[in-house]
């Protein structure tokens, strides 16, 4: 059997009664937060689709899991950085700081929704980046970088169920190593800017990290911890993120693009990253 479990920032309680008519549920169990797993579920693929509909139109976030999953059944939990772990996209960032955020955004935009392959859309945007003064890399960390609504409170949890913890971005060194150690990750991996005299020189160093970096991560990672991909949480919003999240035990699209979420098991639209708490059991 399967549970329901439906959550948001505000849940509608008749909303929440309707979602729990359509799918069948005799028993609801309160969350926190105001979240509800209906349990007992039996659906099939439409039943699931229309369930998912009626939910986001409500805006609230519903998620299908089997009955009795615990986060320890769990041993990784893999994130994406920008406009995941973190609200900003921090090219885009760096990018303002040489009055070139619109360009550098809307290349952003069209590689997270698949329509410009990564490699190509980092390239071209790190190469407009050249000449900038690299203490613009630490104002957008000290300025603007913030984590995602949810993103302490779940790593807090997961660290105490003993799963280890990944960080690996399409995004650059400078602030995956400073998260690394303001949030103590176990793992990360990501691109590194080419810094020559101070300024940035409109190059990265080294192997790109792209979809397959991404996912190559995620299982060298799995590997070190003696764990199967099957057994990692994978994190992401963009199209970069499908590759590693195809190869997860649960994959979790947060905030993410509509390509993003139609491919994912859980689809946060609404919750904070600590919404993937209420899918587990005690």
């Amino acid at each position: 059997m399967m549970n329901l479990v439906l959550q948001g920032p505000a849940p509608d309680p008749a909303a929440i009664e309707r979602l729990a008519a359509m799918a069948g549920s005799k028993r609801l169990v309160a969350l926190d937060s105001g979240a509800v797993r209906c349990e007992d579920v039996s659906c099939d693929d439409e039943l699931k689709a229309e369930l998912y509909a009626t939910a986001l139109a409500a805006r609230l976030d519903a998620t299908l899991v089997p009955a009795g999953l615990r986060l320890q059944d769990f041993g990784l939990v893999a994130m994406d950085m920008d406009s995941t772990l973190i609200t900003i996209e921090c090219i885009d960032e760096i990018a303002d700081m040489q009055g070139l955020k619109p360009q550098v955004a809307a290349i952003t935009e069209a590689a997270m929704r698949g329509e410009i392959e990564f490699r190509e859309s980092l390239t071209r945007r790190v190469s407009l980046l050249k000449g900038l003064d690299a203490t613009a890399l630490e104002r957008v960390y000290s300025e603007r970088l913030q984590l995602s609504p949810g993103a302490q409170r779940m790593l807090d949890a997961v660290r105490s169920a003993g799963l280890k913890t990944l960080l690996v971005s399409g995004g650059f060194t400078y602030f995956t190593d400073r998260m690394k150690t303001r949030l103590d990750l176990d793992f990360t991996h990501s691109n590194q800017l080419e810094i020559v005299d101070g300024k940035l020189t409109g190059r990265l160093v080294g192997e790109i990290v792209d979809a397959q970096g991404k996912k190559a991560t995620v299982e060298r990672a799995c590997a070190e911890i003696g764990i199967g991909a099957d057994r990692a949480i994978v994190m992401g919003d963009g199209a970069n993120d499908l590759a590693m999240m195809r190869i997860a035990g649960l994959s979790v699209a947060f905030r993410a693009k509509p390509v993003v979420r139609a491919q994912a098991d859980v689809a946060l639209n609404f919750s904070g990253l600590d919404g993937i708490l209420n899918l587990f059991e005690s």
